[in-house]
Parts: C-alpha cells; sequence; structure tokens
C-alpha cells in the first residue's frame, strides 16, 4: 500500500474500500451469493415493472406502489453490487472521493424511500379494506404521484446533511475504507476531527423516519385487523387478509435486518468487523431480491400473468396446450384483487 494512504491529507482523491475485512481470501466465494441475489434482483424487479406496465388492468395505487417499490430495489442493489464485485473478482479497491459520497447519497437516500413506499403501501391497503368504496376516490392517481413525489424529496431531503458533513470533514489519518461500500459511518470515522454532529444526526434521522414510517403501518395494520376480525365468514377472513400478506413479509424482510444491522453496528462491540459488514451487506441485498420473489408467489394477479407470458401466449401457438388456457383463465377470474374490495 501506498505511503499516500497513512500520510496527512484533507482532501483525498480517492478511497481504498477493503470489501469484508477478516475474508479477503473468501472474496470470490462470497460473491457467488452475492451476484446470485443481484441476478434475481434485476430480472424479478424489471419482470414485475414490465407486467405492471402490459396489464392495464394492473394500473391500479397498490401497482403503482409496488413499481416504486421496484425501482428502488434496483437503484439500491445496482449502488453498490457492481463495484463491489470488482473488489471480489479484481481486487479493483480505489473509489473515486465524488464517486464515494454519490454512493453513499444513494444509499441512504433510497432507503428512507423505501420505507416511506411501505408506509404508503400499508396506507393503500387501509383504504382498501376499511374504505372500499371511497378507495378509487381517496388515491386518485394525482394523489398517487404527490404521494411518491413527497417519498422522494423526504429520502433526498434528509439524507443532503449527511453528504454535505462528510464533505466538509478533513481526512488526514487514512483513506482505507474497512468496508464493501461507502457507508456512511464508515467513511466519517476516518476524519480527524470531532464527528459527533453526523453521528448524532445519523442516528437520530433513522430513528425518526423509523419510527414514524414504523407508527403509521402499525396503525394502518390495526385498523385493517379491526376491518378483517368483524367478517361475518372465516372465509371472508382469510381472502381479505390475504390481500395484505405479500406486503407484511416485505416490510419484515426490509425492517428485521436493518434492525439486526443497526443494533449489531452501535451496540454489538465485541462481534467481528466482518460479521458488521456481513450484516451490512444483507440489509440492502436480501430485500431487492426477495421483494420480487415474495409478490410474484404470494400475488395471483402477478403470478398469473407471469404464467400467461411465458406459458399461455405459446398455447395459442402450440394448440396442444388448450386445457391450460381453461385453467389459466380460471385462476384469473378468482384472484384475489389487491385493489378496493367489493
Amino acid at each position: 500500500m501506498s505511503d499516500s494512504n497513512t500520510t496527512d491529507f484533507t482532501n483525498p482523491s480517492t478511497f481504498i474500500l477493503l470489501g469484508i475485512p477478516g475474508l479477503e481470501a473468501a472474496h470470490v466465494w462470497i460473491s457467488i451469493p452475492f451476484s446470485t441475489m443481484y441476478i434475481i434482483a434485476l430480472l424479478g424487479n424489471f419482470t414485475i415493472l414490465f407486467i405492471v406496465n402490459m396489464e392495464l388492468s394492473l394500473h391500479v395505487p397498490m401497482y403503482y406502489f409496488l413499481c416504486m417499490l421496484a425501482v428502488t430495489d434496483l437503484v439500491i442493489s445496482t449502488s453498490i453490487l457492481p463495484k463491489m464485485l470488482s473488489i471480489f473478482w479484481f481486487n479493483s479497491r480505489e473509489i473515486d472521493f465524488s464517486a464515494c459520497l454519490t454512493q453513499m447519497y444513494f444509499i441512504h437516500c433510497v432507503a428512507v424511500m423505501e420505507s416511506g413506499i411501505f408506509a404508503a403501501m400499508a396506507f393503500d391497503r387501509y383504504v382498501a379494506i376499511c374504505h372500499p368504496l371511497r378507495h378509487s376516490t381517496i388515491l386518485t392517481n394525482p394523489v398517487v404521484a404527490k404521494i411518491g413525489l413527497a417519498v422522494v424529496l423526504r429520502g433526498g431531503i434528509v439524507t443532503l446533511p449527511h453528504i454535505f458533513l462528510a464533505r466538509r470533514w478533513p481526512y488526514c489519518r487514512t483513506n482505507i475504507i474497512p468496508h464493501s461500500y461507502c457507508e456512511h459511518m464508515a467513511v466519517v470515522k476516518l476524519a480527524c476531527a470531532d464527528i459527533r454532529i453526523s453521528s448524532y444526526y445519523s442516528l437520530s434521522m433513522a430513528l425518526l423516519v423509523t419510527c414514524v414510517d414504523v407508527f403509521f403501518i402499525a396503525v394502518s395494520y390495526t385498523q385493517i385487523l379491526r376491518a378483517i376480525f368483524r367478517l361475518p365468514t372465516k372465509d371472508a377472513r382469510h381472502k381479505t387478509f390475504g390481500t395484505c400478506s405479500s406486503h407484511l413479509c416485505a416490510i419484515l424482510v426490509f425492517y428485521i435486518p436493518a434492525l439486526f444491522s443497526f443494533l449489531t453496528y452501535r451496540f454489538g462491540h465485541n462481534v467481528p468487523l466482518y460479521f458488521h459488514v456481513l450484516m451490512a451487506n444483507m440489509y440492502l441485498l436480501v430485500p431487492p431480491g426477495l421483494n420480487p420473489v415474495i409478490y410474484g408467489v404470494r400475488t395471483k394477479q402477478i403470478r398469473v400473468r407471469l404464467l400467461q407470458l411465458f406459458i399461455y401466449k405459446g398455447t395459442k401457438v402450440f394448440s396442444w396446450c388448450s386445457g391450460s388456457q381453461t385453467e389459466l383463465r380460471a385462476e384469473l377470474d378468482g384472484d384475489v384483487v389487491l385493489g378496493p374490495l367489493p
């Protein structure tokens, strides 16, 4: 390593990403599940965007929010995976200082956006189940667009101070980041200044954003459960709750790894560094890969349209499978619709 990595400097031109410290020998093997998850995220989320765009019946608020979620998943995974894989495969560890700050901005901005999208989806489920007759008048396309804009603006505004402060600090210790991407606290800890303002702002914003969104999600689902338990039959309760199951699974996939990563980073002082880095990577990489799988498996509308895309159109060319067409149409007619309930 050159001496420039340890001599004094205030404006480093580049940082050095170590990947996963302590597991350098296993980088190639670790890259296999990570790259697999990235491929699944790309294929799954682009498929969701394609299906929703092609099917006019899916042009409803729930699927607009799902498309927003797919876009954020694509952005956040693409922000870190290509550089991470270049470290694992080609030992390309250098990253430009401005590129590092840009990566940091997108990671934290999109994470805040994704949390807001889950809150918006919970509100959509609340209106669809508790006020089905007013769903189309409450969540109109302009309202959905305004909610989406508010989510984007909140993410951008909340994240800007992270970047402003990180760019302001003098870095005179080292430019070696013991991480696989430019995580905010991993970068600012390299500064030779009192970084408590960055630490306090990061902690307060993480808690505020998460608590506000989780509060709205909890309130929405409290009202949803009350409405479900008032339904007269078990079948009606099961069918209605089924419209929320995909969303609940996606919420758990997003918040549980995030909470675990946050707790181990802040309080797990005896936890090995490589475990911190692995958890931070899992928090950002697992949800983008699992979300399209969850919605594809749990949501009949998407599953049936996907089957139509790969099977049904083929049966129109090869008439030997006409019975499958009838089955698909029958299943389509019996879908649980993620929109206002009758």
